[in-house]
């Protein structure tokens, strides 16, 4: 009997064994290969940064344009990036799809990973001498916050004939599911952000589109017609619900004025999706700040996250930022930058 008890103790030990080298090899696979440790935010170079907060792991999750993952355990010190995607190649993205404006938003005891992928493969017209790809927000989802995201029932949310970027999540009022997007000016030529029911299980979308507003309503944004006329800026970059202290339902969404990337806000007088929205007059951000998101510290504190554009010895780069936030009032406050951010 102490033979096979101790037989039963050896075999379980291998078995542990085994189980934790599966996991190491996993975790190893999912990293790239310019993994690194214990790097600073603003050394991380990371287009539309979007972090999640777990409370069921005590980590920060950060994700974003090109569709990789980094963690933390504090804001300041990052390890990756991982590898978190796994999209079908049989699909309209096709087998290596851009990845932009990734986020990441527990619901209902799962993770889903919102993102925009472009299948640079496959054109879906010409507007103005604009050639535009096939190109839609799409969602993913795991049962961990660090992935894998893999595809869920519907292959497509979506048109396939519009150009659709930055999809973000939002329960409305009515307690629905949404997806606010923007549909491309290169299309319409005067962005619009819109939005469009989910299924409950958030595994696909219901019925069409709705505009909330468009490019033009922005009071800040400036371009040049050919003229030399001033006009609004024709681009929307960038949507992120939020609602203040007060209840009020917020929207923050970026465009450029001339060529600064700079970030307004809209709210909501109905409190809910459809609007009408309302735009503030001056930007939220200081200016070469945008395509922000907000979320909660660990110890619950309200920060935003934001990109900003740099030229690093020649190289073009985009900096995640995180500033203070206030929502206690009837408003969104930006305050100081974040300790540690430069």
């Amino acid at each position: 009997m102490n033979d096979k008890l101790h037989l039963r103790k050896m075999s379980s030990m291998l078995l542990a064994i085994l189980f934790s080298g599966l996991i190491n090899l996993h975790a190893q696979a999912n990293r790239i290969h310019d993994f690194r440790k214990n790097i600073p935010m603003d050394s991380i170079g990371l287009s539309d940064p979007f972090i999640l907060t777990d409370t069921q792991t005590n980590m920060y999750y950060m994700t974003g344009t090109g569709g990789k993952m980094w963690k933390s355990k504090d804001l300041k010190y990052w390890d990756g990036p991982y590898n978190v995607v796994k999209t079908d190649p049989n699909s309209w993205m096709g087998p290596k799809p851009m990845i932009w404006a990734a986020e990441i938003h527990a619901y209902k005891g799962k993770y889903y990973y919102f993102a925009t992928f472009t299948n640079q493969a496959v054109h879906i017209g010409s507007y103005r001498g604009n050639e535009i790809e096939r190109r839609a927000s799409h969602v993913l989802v795991s049962n961990k916050p660090d992935g894998p995201y893999v595809p869920m029932q519907d292959s497509v949310y979506l048109p396939a004939n519009k150009p659709t970027l930055d999809g973000t999540f939002w329960v409305d009022a009515d307690g629905k599911p949404y997806m606010v997007y923007c549909y491309e000016w290169l299309q319409n030529w005067n962005g619009t952000i819109e939005k469009i029911e989910l299924k409950p299980d958030l595994t696909g979308s219901v019925g069409e589109g709705k505009v909330l507003f468009r490019a033009s309503d922005s009071p800040w944004s400036r371009e040049k017609d050919k003229t030399g006329a001033d006009k609004p800026n024709k681009v929307t970059d960038g949507p992120y619900l939020f609602r203040t202290g007060t209840g009020r339902l917020g929207m923050i969404w970026t465009s450029w004025i001339y060529d600064v990337y700079t970030q307004g806000v809209a709210y909501s007088t109905s409190g809910t999706l459809d609007g009408p929205w309302i735009q503030e007059k001056e930007p939220i951000t200081p200016p070469n700040f945008g395509h922000g998101m907000l979320f909660r510290t660990l110890e619950g504190k309200w920060l935003m996250s934001v990109h900003s554009h740099k030229s690093i010895n020649g190289q073009y780069l985009r900096i995640p930022h995180l500033f203070e936030i206030d929502l206690s009032g009837n408003k969104l406050v930006v305050g100081k930058s974040y300790p540690g951010m430069k």
